[in-house]
C-alpha cells in the first residue's frame, strides 16, 4: 500500500489532477471508471511497474523476515551412571547456583567400593611396616654371617698356619674342614645380603606401586561415589523436574529434568532469505520489535553471517541422498546485537521478533569519481528504506492488537 501511493503520486495523480483541474473535467460526467482507465490507462500501468520494482528494491536491499528468535541452550540434568534415586534437594522451577545439588542415586555399592579400596590402602602401608621390619632382621642376620665367616676366616688362617710350621699338629683335613666352613660361612653372608636386597626391594619398590595401585583404586572408587550426587553445572532455574525417590533414571533414555541457564538475552539469531545473500553485510544496522515488547523498535547491528545454509546439510547414512529432498531453500542465519548495550536485558530468552535489516551506501557516495546515475540510484535505495522502517511500525502497533484481539490468544 505505501508502495503504490508512492508510486502513483509520481503518475495517476499528477494525470488525474491535470485532467481534473487544467481540462475541467468533472467526476461522474467526464471522468468516470472507464474514462479513468481508458485515459489513465499509461498511468495505472506505469504505476503497478513501478510499484512492483519499488516493492523489490525494498525487499532486498532492506530485508525484513519474521524469523527472528532469542535462541538459547539447554543443559540436561543426566546422571553418569544408571542408579535408583535416593534423595531429590529441588523442585520444579527452583532457581540453583553452579555446584548446587539436584538429587542422590543410591550409593551403598560405591561407598563399599571405597571402603574395600580404603582397607586395601591399609593393608599395604602394615605390609610395608613388617617389610620394615624383616628388614632390620635381615640386617641383623647379615651381620651374624659375617662375624661367622670372619670366625671361620681366622680359624683357617690359624691352622693353615700351624700345618705349614709344623706339620705333626694339626692335619691336612683339618685344615680343609676349615676351609670349607669359611666357604660355607660366605654363602650365608651373601644368602643374608640378598635376603637385605630383597626386603629392600619390596620396601623401595614393590610395596610403592602396590599402594599407589591401591591409592588409584581408592581414587576411581571415590570419584564412582561422587557421580552419584549430581549437581547443577551451571547457574540457572531447574525445569520439567519431577523424580522422586525410588525412580530409576538412565544416562541414555531417561533424563531427569532440564536446567535452562541464567543469562541475559544479547543477540538474536535472525533468518534472510537465499536471495539476500550478496545484501547481508556484516556491521549492517537493523531494527526488530518483538512480541515480548510490544509498541517498542530496538535498534541492532549484524555482528556474524553465517556462511553455510542449513538445508543443504548431509551426514553419512545407510542411503543415498535425493537431491530433491533438498530442494527446498534454507535461509541465511545472521546474528543481531543490540545498537544499545542492555537493549535487550528484560527480553526472555526464546522471544519471537520482526527484524529489518538497513543496507547503507553512505561510503560509496563519498566516492568523487561516482557517476551521477549511480549517485541517484544509491540515494533512491537508502531513501526507500523508510518505507520498510514505517511499515515495520506499524507492524509493532498491530502486533498486540492482531495477537490478542484478532487472534484471540
Amino acid at each position: 500500500m505505501f508502495e503504490f501511493m508512492l508510486c502513483s503520486m509520481l503518475t495517476i495523480l499528477p494525470d488525474y489532477l491535470y485532467r481534473r483541474y487544467v481540462q475541467g473535467k468533472r467526476i461522474g460526467h467526464e471522468i468516470t471508471l472507464y474514462s479513468v482507465w481508458y485515459e489513465l490507462r499509461w498511468g495505472i500501468t506505469l504505476c503497478l511497474m513501478l510499484t512492483i520494482s519499488l516493492i523489490t528494491a525494498i525487499f532486498y536491499f532492506h530485508p525484513s523476515t519474521k524469523a527472528a528468535t532469542s535462541t538459547f541452550r539447554t543443559v540436561t540434568i543426566l546422571p553418569e551412571t544408571n542408579g535408583r534415586v535416593a534423595e531429590t534437594f529441588v523442585d520444579i522451577n527452583q532457581a540453583v547456583n553452579e555446584g548446587d545439588p539436584l538429587f542422590r542415586l543410591d550409593d551403598a555399592k560405591q561407598k563399599a567400593a571405597v571402603e574395600t579400596a580404603t582397607r586395601e590402602v591399609a593393608v599395604i602401608d602394615a605390609q610395608m611396616n613388617v617389610a620394615r621390619a624383616e628388614l632390620r632382621e635381615a640386617e641383623g642376620k647379615v651381620s651374624e654371617a659375617r662375624g661367622r665367616l670372619q670366625q671361620a676366616v681366622d680359624e683357617f688362617e690359624t691352622r693353615d698356619t700351624l700345618f705349614r710350621g709344623a706339620a705333626s699338629t694339626v692335619s691336612e683335613r683339618e685344615v680343609e674342614r676349615a676351609r670349607v666352613q669359611v666357604e660355607t660361612a660366605q654363602g650365608m653372608v651373601e644368602a643374608a645380603l640378598a635376603n637385605r636386597e630383597a626386603i629392600a626391594a619390596q620396601i623401595d619398590t614393590y610395596l610403592p606401586a602396590q599402594r599407589d595401585r591401591a591409592e588409584a583404586a581408592l581414587a576411581e572408587a571415590e570419584v564412582e561415589l561422587a557421580k552419584t550426587l549430581v549437581v547443577a553445572g551451571t547457574d540457572g532455574i531447574v525445569q520439567q523436574f519431577a523424580l522422586r525417590p525410588g525412580d530409576v533414571v538412565n544416562p541414555m533414555l531417561r533424563p531427569a529434568g532440564i536446567l535452562v541457564p541464567a543469562r541475559k538475552v544479547t543477540g538474536l539469531a535472525v533468518g534472510f532469505g537465499q536471495i539476500e545473500s550478496r545484501v547481508i553485510k556484516r556491521g549492517m544496522i537493523g531494527e526488530i520489535t518483538c512480541l515480548a515488547r510490544p509498541w517498542e523498535i530496538i535498534p541492532m547491528t549484524v555482528t556474524q553471517v553465517q556462511n553455510v545454509i542449513a538445508a543443504g546439510q548431509i551426514r553419512p547414512t545407510d542411503q543415498l541422498v535425493d537431491i530433491e529432498n533438498m530442494s527446498k531453500p534454507g535461509t541465511i542465519t545472521v546474528i543481531m546485537e543490540p545498537l544499545f548495550q542492555g537493549a535487550l536485558d528484560d527480553l526472555p530468552q526464546g522471544a519471537v521478533c520482526i527484524a529489518n535489516a538497513y543496507s547503507s551506501f553512505h561510503d560509496k557516495m563519498q566516492d568523487e569519481n561516482l557517476s551521477t546515475l549511480k549517485r541517484f540510484g544509491y540515494h533512491a535505495i537508502d531513501t526507500v528504506g523508510l518505507v520498510h522502517a514505517a511499515i515495520l511500525r506499524v507492524q509493532a502497533l498491530l502486533l498486540p492488537i492482531q495477537t490478542l484481539v484478532l487472534k484471540g490468544h
